[in-house]
């Protein structure tokens, strides 16, 4: 059987074909390997250059190759943070004419480290929270979009950090199943494959005496399913909301703050029967929200008020007509961030007469003014809207809050 390499993208075959397919994996010279660290696989695997791309060359039975190639391509379709298939080639043959197992081609995210080599390392507690919350996200958004895994580790999970966030990402799809819509059940039992694969390589890396001490690996085990209960709760629990009742979907983000989470992207469709609003999670590194309301508005604020100032934007870009994720003809978060300032942000603060701002600067006014709606639409159990709020805050709050920098006599 001749060489045959089947790709979606027409310049990958001519990249692939300068490697040395009749050699087998294992046997690679080190002059086409890249060295960089691998997790436990059950079968040969070596990173490769080709051309510009460093790849991951995986050896496995044609049959078994190609589903995992299709998977992974239904994978980046709906978005999952997976590994990209390029290729896989079969018909491979040895100098003497022996058959050779076909393999799976991959490309390599740059910057990522597998999970199992970051527990090699020193972790101060805050990092493997995240690296645990990542995990339970990433097990989150597959179930949600009915994949079961099948084959959860820390060596099938890569994990990235990029401008501050935290990611994790499926690299092996091989025992996976992509389904319309996941049963209890099914969910239940592929947490519970995570959970004994994790605290199991865990224990193993505890008896080579490359665990740090502070990690447990049986408690981190359950812990990620903890973290991906409360998540998978809050994520699909009542969805649908009165039309332009936002002060319930500012509800949802401030519980999924309080859990550890961020809202990376926030979609809302409209219906006759209300709003229904989805959410995609995130995990941020400490001053993430400051480095980035800055990027996106220029607003200088502290870390906690630039959480709020990015929550409202988010929320405010997801009413936008023309904002559209990962859509190459929708406006550019910069833009719409920057419209949001100019038709939001400016005139909202400039509502409050400049004598009774004191000291509080832009974005801490607007932090306050969101806080202070926040408070008047819990107690009326309806958004009560930015207007009535700024109008409230200038009559009720500032008036008092002046007082009480007046100094007293003695």
């Amino acid at each position: 059987m001749a060489l045959q390499i089947s790709a979606t993208n027409p310049e990958h075959p001519a990249l692939l074909l300068e490697l040395p397919w009749q050699t087998p994996l294992e046997e690679w010279p080190e002059e086409y390997l890249v060295p960089l660290p691998r997790g436990i696989s059950r079968h040969v695997v070596r990173y490769a250059r080709a051309g510009d791309e460093v790849i991951a060359v995986k050896e496995l039975a044609e049959r078994p190759a190609l589903r995992e190639y299709q998977l992974l391509r239904d994978l980046d379709r709906l978005a999952i943070p997976a590994v990209d298939a390029l290729a896989v080639v079969t018909g491979r043959t040895g100098t003497a004419g022996e058959a050779l197992e076909p393999v799976l081609v991959t490309r390599h995210l740059g910057g990522s480290l597998p999970y199992r080599s970051m527990f090699e390392t020193t972790l101060r507690p805050a990092t493997m929270h995240r690296l645990m919350d990542a995990l339970a996200v990433l097990l989150v958004r597959l179930h949600l979009a009915g994949f079961a895994w099948g084959d959860c580790s820390l060596s099938n999970t890569l994990f990235r950090r990029d401008a501050g966030a935290y990611a994790a990402y499926l690299v092996d799809a091989e025992t996976g199943e992509l389904h319309p819509r996941l049963s209890p059940g099914q969910r239940d039992y592929d947490l519970d494959l995570a959970r004994v694969n994790i605290s199991g390589e865990l224990l193993d890396l505890e008896a080579s005496g490359a665990l740090h001490p502070s990690v447990d690996p049986v408690d981190f085990g359950m812990e990620i399913c903890a973290r991906y209960r409360s998540l998978w709760e809050e994520l699909t629990r009542t969805s649908v909301y009165p039309a332009g009742k936002y002060h319930y979907i500012e509800r949802r983000i401030r519980r999924l703050n309080d859990l550890g989470f961020d809202v990376a992207e926030m979609q809302i469709e409209h219906a006759s029967n209300g709003d229904t609003v989805t959410f995609v999670p995130k995990v941020v590194d400490a001053g993430h929200h400051q480095r980035q309301l800055l990027r996106l508005t220029g607003l200088d604020a502290e870390e906690n008020q630039a959480r709020r100032l990015l929550n409202d934007l988010e929320s405010w870009m997801a009413t936008q007509d023309d904002y559209a994720p990962g859509d190459p003809l929708g406006a550019r978060p910069e833009v719409l961030a920057h419209r949001w300032v100019r038709e939001v942000f400016r005139p909202t603060v400039r509502a409050v007469p400049v004598e009774l701002r004191g000291a509080m600067d832009p974005a801490e006014i607007y932090h306050e003014l969101l806080e202070h709606r926040w408070y008047l639409s819990e107690r009326a159990q309806h958004d009560i809207g930015l207007d009535t709020a700024v109008v409230d805050y200038i009559e009720n709050i500032l008036p008092k809050a002046r007082e009480t920098l007046q100094p007293t006599a003695d």
